[in-house]
């Protein structure tokens, strides 16, 4: 399928998308929200400006979109020839084919980086796709989020929790007793 637009006016629909308040990061954010969990948006003094930051979890949430992250695509040189698989939810368009696979190759650089920055430093890293904050599967794909959330705290806050010790119901009166009054 051939553009329909001119270089000029594709250039300028491209110039107007943005990186923040997209419809899915709305989606997540209204759910987290409705669902009680508090967070800040794009935090600079986080490594890799998170799109949500959820610090009582130490979680980094990134919602990406299929396109312009990749999601599901590969990048494989053979033979000095670049061999592109898309994927369903990402395809790379086929005009100006090296600008764009250059542009989303050097995206997945980066993002692999900034997860592992923040890994290092003790933070989980949800990645979110575009495609799986559908309004069918956004569900099921925050129960997931709420899921790993809940595992991750537990996991990095448990020695924060108390130690219970289990007393055997053979120990315990099975009546109470009346309290002996003073002085008798």
């Amino acid at each position: 399928m051939t553009d329909t637009m001119t270089p000029q006016q594709r250039h300028y629909c491209m110039s107007r998308i943005r990186s923040k308040d997209t419809t899915p990061e709305k989606r997540v954010r209204q759910w987290l929200w409705q669902h009680g969990y508090r967070y800040r948006l794009c935090v600079k003094g986080v490594p890799g400006k998170p799109d949500i930051v959820m610090r009582k979890y130490r979680t980094a949430i990134f919602v990406n979109g299929c396109f312009w992250h990749g999601h599901d695509v590969e990048l494989v040189v053979s033979s000095e020839q670049l061999v592109v698989k898309s994927s369903n939810c990402c395809k790379i368009p086929q005009t100006n084919r090296e600008f764009w696979v250059a542009k989303i190759k050097r995206n997945q650089e980066r993002d692999q980086q900034n997860y592992k920055v923040l890994e290092e430093n003790g933070w989980q890293v949800i990645v979110l796709w575009e495609c799986q904050l559908k309004p069918k599967k956004l569900e099921q794909t925050m129960l997931q989020v709420e899921i790993q959330l809940h595992d991750f705290y537990i996991k990095t806050f448990n020695h924060r929790s108390k130690t219970y010790i289990h007393i055997e119901e053979e120990r315990l009166p099975m009546v109470a007793e009346e309290p002996e009054e003073y002085g008798q």
